[in-house]
């Protein structure tokens, strides 16, 4: 199956499915955690899941932007862009940490069309969302939670706040993309980047979390949709308007106290 811009989101997600499932058959016969000396922090690993997503992809037509791999392909008006992290979460995998992912998200010339985020330490847990057509956890349709109040909130983090900030409790889960998805789930509600990402890491979550209705801001007002492989951004994502609000403020004293 070839893709365009012309192709339904359904048969973009059987490919972003497709890539997933060639990824899962590299790490379901891997036993080499070595570094893979070609880049600070990436797995031998991630070299071979990158390579395994990239011959669907690109058999499919797609041009990809991979954080292994960089740009590959050619992205026309017609074309299929994939930003693509193969294994989020190496390090946890690395470790026997069970939380670890493919994340995959799909663009037209237009914007997001379709993003899929396979948690591949349980083997099971598939969250997806299509533009303008909802957000799913294993087929069955996301809600995120009403927490409104900072001191009753459950955060997500990606890495440490230089204060203590005043909510119920925070997990630092070490998979971005996954990490994002709890809060379209209701599991945890809202995530806050303390460091920035590229946008393979939080892309195809933002989509879900779009779809799922959860409030999203870039914490320096930048467009979270980026094709530039060395540009970051730093998420904070809520599951209502209020939250969000105090979130944002928790990130701007952290950013304060470090620049003193």
């Amino acid at each position: 199956m070839r893709l365009t811009r012309h192709s339904t989101n359904a048969d973009i997600l059987q490919v972003l499915n497709n890539t997933a499932d060639a990824v899962s058959q590299v790490l379901a016969t891997n036993t080499d955690w070595s570094l893979s000396g070609i880049r600070h922090t990436q797995y031998s690993v991630d070299v071979r899941a990158d390579n395994a997503a990239l011959a669907v992809l690109h058999e499919a037509g797609c041009a990809v932007l991979s954080e292994e791999s960089q740009i590959t392909g050619l992205w026309g008006d017609d074309d299929i862009l994939v930003v693509m992290d193969p294994l989020d979460g190496s390090t946890n995998a690395s470790r026997g940490v069970p939380w670890f992912a493919t994340a995959l998200c799909a663009l037209d010339k237009n914007g997001m069309r379709a993003s899929l985020v396979v948690n591949q330490a349980s083997g099971k847990d598939r969250y997806w969302a299509t533009q303008g057509g909802g957000a799913f956890h294993n087929g069955n349709e996301m809600h995120h939670s009403a927490c409104s109040t900072l001191k009753e909130a459950v955060v997500g983090v990606s890495g440490l706040a230089s204060f203590r900030p005043q909510w119920s409790q925070f997990r630092a889960l070490g998979a971005a993309a996954l990490d994002i998805c709890l809060v379209a789930q209701g599991v945890l509600d809202g995530w806050v980047d303390f460091h920035s990402h590229g946008v393979w890491d939080y892309l195809a979550s933002a989509l879900i979390c779009q779809e799922a209705g959860v409030h999203i801001a870039e914490f320096s007002g930048r467009e979270i949709l980026t094709t530039e492989y060395h540009e970051k951004r730093t998420l904070i994502v809520a599951s209502t308007e209020t939250l969000l609000s105090s979130l944002v403020e928790v990130r701007a004293k952290h950013a304060a106290n470090k620049a003193v």
